[in-house]
């Protein structure tokens, strides 16, 4: 199916404080969360490039060991197999692209 409406996709909460809605294309995956402020995601890594998009609130990106700050106009870009974790500043929503494909998601 090339048109999703996000709205109508199942709510997932992978981790507490991140809700998310996913859907595949090909070749990568799309993730779009409501994030709630002090969620985090813990530090992993994955062989997937990945690309936090943030629309709203305010998002603390560590990328092997370096953090970043990534609000509404930026975006962060993780690179495959680099270390990560994300701390929410504020509440807000996240888009979160992988590629390839991280079917194991939705």
């Amino acid at each position: 199916m090339p048109i999703f409406e996000i709205d109508s996709l199942k709510v997932v909460e992978r981790l507490p404080g991140w809700r998310g809605r996913y859907f595949h294309s090909a070749t990568m995956t799309f993730a779009h969360y409501e994030f709630d402020c002090d969620a985090m995601i813990h530090e992993h890594r994955h062989p997937a490039e990945e690309v936090y998009e943030v629309l709203e609130g305010e998002l603390e990106i560590v990328i092997d060991d370096v953090a970043h700050i990534v609000r509404p106009g930026c975006v962060a870009v993780v690179p495959a197999h680099a270390r990560h974790f994300v701390k929410a500043l504020t509440d807000g929503r996240v888009t979160v692209v992988d590629h390839p494909a991280r079917h194991e998601f939705g």
